[in-house]
């Protein structure tokens, strides 16, 4: 049976497209099958190519064995929404800043390409949150976040007068200028500039982390992940919403309105190379200085007999 990966580059960066083409080529001359969505087959050169075939867009990932995204961690959310409820995990070459969701830097492409075609790589399963707005009693949306789920006030002048909710409960009702509602995995993301915990990935937990609030009692807060979360917005406000997901998938909420998340049934997958400890990751993409550590120094002096003096 042919092996397919489907490859995810934006179509009008011509970085993404350069990196595409590359990783087209390797993945092809090691006899694997390279697809792609419509919309990119048609805007890139890479369509034209008798080695490339193009997926239904709405079941891409079906066929594939691997989602591998050229990007940033936004182009790495989308591609997500790929892979999620399949068997296809999902692999991203960083193209832009942080990419903390990212498992390879553009320096390491041909080493990752080797990586994929010989099937070096452990996958993860990283929790999800699904959300369900409503309004006077009637759903007006569903959706689900890998990162966050973020109500935020629609206009910069009106400032938004929410209830949190845990488990049924009223815990806090505050003004502000949203909230965010994230994973582990997003810990590292909207919710640690809003001054949010960061949580290791295997953590199993939802964190609420308020934005600009006004309230002495708003503090980020770390929920079970068999918790039930929910905001509610003032009726009586002209303060209007707009709720995202994963920064990308919007609703527009009007006074009244109400979001409920709860962990996820399905869960993303990712495609892991190195078995690399999460606090160096978090070293190297924040750029954390560790000048002066000598944790390893330490215990091989100790196993040894030996001083540290010495």
């Amino acid at each position: 049976m042919t092996r397919r990966i489907l490859l995810v580059a934006h179509p009008r960066r011509v970085e993404a497209q350069q990196f595409a083409g590359d990783v087209a080529d390797q993945l092809h001359a090691a006899g694997l099958q390279v697809a792609l969505l419509p919309d990119a087959a048609e805007a890139t050169i890479l369509g034209g190519s008798p080695n490339i075939i193009t997926v239904d867009p709405a079941d891409p990932a079906r066929g594939c064995e691997l989602v591998c995204v050229l990007g940033g961690d936004g182009a790495i959310l989308r591609g997500a929404a790929l892979s999620r409820g399949t068997k296809a995990p999902l692999l991203g070459i960083n193209l832009g800043h942080v990419g903390f969701l990212a498992e390879a830097e553009r320096e390491k492409l041909v080493e990752t390409v080797e990586q994929i075609v010989a099937r070096d790589y452990v996958v993860e399963e990283r929790m999800t949150l699904e959300v369900t707005a409503t309004y006077d009693g009637e759903v007006i949306a569903r959706s689900w976040a890998l990162n966050e789920v973020t109500v935020e006030k629609a206009a910069r002048e009106r400032m938004l007068e929410i209830t949190v909710e845990i488990d049924g409960r009223p815990l806090s009702t505050f003004g502000c200028d949203g909230v965010v509602l994230a994973t582990p995995t997003g810990s590292t993301a909207y919710a640690f500039s809003a001054g949010g915990p960061v949580m290791w990935p295997d953590v199993e937990a939802m964190l609420v982390v308020p934005i600009s609030a006004h309230a002495l009692f708003a503090r980020p807060l770390v929920i079970g992940p068999r918790s039930a979360l929910a905001v509610e917005l003032f009726a009586d406000t002209d303060g209007a919403a707009v709720m995202w997901c994963d920064g990308s998938r919007t609703v527009e909420l009007p006074p009244g309105a109400r979001v409920d998340v709860r962990r996820g049934d399905t869960p993303v997958r990712l495609a892991r190379l190195t078995s690399w400890p999460f606090a160096d990751r978090l070293v190297a993409k924040f750029d954390l200085s560790v000048t002066g550590w000598r944790g390893v120094s330490r215990r091989t002096h100790r196993a040894s007999g030996t001083s540290e003096r010495a």
